[in-house]
C-alpha cells in the first residue's frame, strides 16, 4: 500500500526534482567564486555589475515570453530540455574564453536557459499535482533544488582547498552535473495539450496581455508580492554584511551553506503545511520571518547571531518560494499556468534588479542598517496585508 507521501510523488516530479538538483550543483559550484574569478581575469567591479544586471533582466523577460509560448504550443518538455541544455553548455565557456564578448555570451546564455525552462517546468509540476497537493509538490521540488545549492559550494570549497585559485578548471568540471541534468530531462514524459490559441509563436512581449485578462485574485496577489520584491535586494547584501563584520571568506560561504541547508530541509514540511492551513497564512508567516531577519541584520555582529538570522532566512525562503508558485498555479486557469507563473517571475526579476540597485545606493549613502530596516518594514507591511485578507 502506498504511503501518503509516495502517492503524489509521480515519476515526473522525481525527474524534475533530480534535474534541478544536478543543475543547482553545477550553478552553485560557481556562484560563490564567480565575482572573484571575473576579477582575476581582468574585469572591473563595474563591468561585473553591468554584466549581471543585463543577464538578470534578459532572464526575467524571457520567463514571461517562453511561459506564454509553452501555453500557446501546449508543450512543456521541449522548453525544459532546451533551457537546461543552454545553462549546461554556457558554464564551461568561462573556463576556455576570457574575451569580454565570450564572458557576456556565457553569462547571458546561462540566464537565458533559466528563462526558457522556468515557467514550463513549474507548469509541468503543477500538471502533476492537485490543488490539495500543490504545496507539497512545489515544496519537495524546492527541497531537492536547494540541496544542490548546498552540495555545489561544498564541492567548490573542497576543490579550491586542494587547488587554490584554479577557477578555470572548476568551471570546466561544472559541465558534469550540468550534463547529468540534461540527460535526466530526456526521461520526462508529458501529455501534449491542445494549443491554447492560434498556431504561431507569440510575440516577445505578448505575455504582458495576460495581466489584463488574468483573474482579479492573481492581480491582487502578484501586486502585493511585487511590492515586497521591490524592497527585497540580492542575498549578496546579507553575505556582505557578514564579511564587513570581520568574518573570513570560508565563514561567509559557511553561512550561505547553512542558509541553504535550512531552506532545503524546511521546504517540503512548510509546503505540506501550506496545503493544510492555506497558502496565504504560510506565505505571510514567511514574510514575518524575513522582517525578523532583516531587522536583526541591521544590528548583528556576533557569529551566533548571524547563524540564527540565516536560519530564519532559510525558513522564510522555504515558506515563500515554492508556496508562491503553488498559490499562483491554484488561482490561474490550467491552460494559462506557464503564462501566469512566467509573467509573475518576469516582473519579479525586474523588481529584484531595481531593488538590488537601489539597495546598493542606500548602502553607500545611509549605511547597511537603512537597507535592512527599510526592507524589514515593507515585508511586515505586506505580511499584515495578507493576514488581514484571510
Amino acid at each position: 500500500m502506498k504511503t501518503a507521501r509516495a502517492s503524489f510523488l509521480t515519476r515526473n516530479i522525481w525527474l524534475l526534482s533530480l534535474v534541478s538538483l544536478f543543475n543547482d550543483v553545477a550553478s552553485e559550484m560557481l556562484y560563490p567564486v564567480m565575482p572573484v574569478y571575473l576579477k582575476s581575469i581582468g574585469f572591473s567591479i563595474a563591468f561585473i555589475g553591468i554584466l549581471e544586471g543585463i543577464a538578470e533582466a534578459l532572464a526575467g523577460l524571457s520567463k514571461g515570453y517562453f511561459g506564454n509560448w509553452s501555453d500557446v504550443s501546449g508543450r512543456r518538455r521541449p522548453f525544459v530540455q532546451v533551457g537546461y541544455a543552454l545553462s549546461a553548455v554556457s558554464k564551461p565557456v568561462l573556463a576556455w574564453f576570457v574575451h569580454p564578448a565570450a564572458v557576456f555570451l556565457a553569462r547571458t546564455g546561462d540566464k537565458l536557459g533559466k528563462g526558457v525552462r522556468t515557467a514550463a517546468r513549474d507548469a509541468l509540476l503543477s500538471d502533476e499535482a492537485t490543488p490539495e497537493t500543490k504545496g507539497r509538490v512545489f515544496g519537495f521540488h524546492r527541497s531537492m533544488d536547494t540541496l544542490g545549492a548546498v552540495l555545489g559550494p561544498l564541492l567548490a570549497l573542497l576543490y579550491l582547498q586542494n587547488h587554490p585559485s584554479d577557477y578555470a578548471t572548476l568551471f570546466a568540471w561544472a559541465i558534469l552535473p550540468g550534463m547529468l541534468a540534461v540527460l535526466v530531462t530526456l526521461l520526462i514524459r508529458e501529455r501534449r495539450k491542445a494549443r491554447r490559441e492560434g498556431s504561431s509563436r507569440p510575440g516577445w512581449l505578448d505575455f504582458f496581455r495576460y495581466w489584463k485578462r488574468s483573474p482579479d485574485a492573481y492581480r491582487r496577489l502578484a501586486t502585493a508580492l511585487l511590492v515586497f520584491t521591490l524592497f527585497n535586494s540580492s542575498d549578496v547584501f546579507l553575505l556582505l554584511k557578514v564579511k564587513e563584520a570581520g568574518f573570513s571568506d570560508a565563514e561567509v560561504i559557511g553561512a550561505y551553506i547553512f542558509f541553504n541547508l535550512v531552506f532545503a530541509a524546511a521546504s517540503y514540511p512548510l509546503g505540506a503545511l501550506a496545503d493544510r492551513l492555506g497558502m496565504r497564512r504560510v506565505f505571510a508567516t514567511g514574510l514575518v520571518l524575513f522582517a525578523v531577519t532583516y531587522a536583526g541584520m541591521a544590528f548583528a555582529g556576533a557569529w551566533w547571531a548571524f547563524l540564527v538570522l540565516f536560519g530564519c532566512y532559510g525558513l522564510y525562503s522555504a515558506a515563500t518560494d515554492g508556496v508562491a508558485k503553488a498559490w499562483i498555479s491554484n488561482i490561474s486557469d490550467k491552460n494559462d499556468t506557464a503564462t501566469a507563473i512566467g509573467t509573475y517571475t518576469a516582473f519579479q526579476s525586474v523588481a529584484t534588479l531595481l531593488a538590488s540597485s537601489t539597495a546598493g545606493l542606500i548602502w553607500v549613502w545611509a549605511g547597511p542598517a537603512a537597507v535592512f530596516g527599510l526592507s524589514a518594514a515593507v515585508a511586515a507591511g505586506v505580511a499584515l496585508y495578507l493576514f488581514r485578507r484571510d
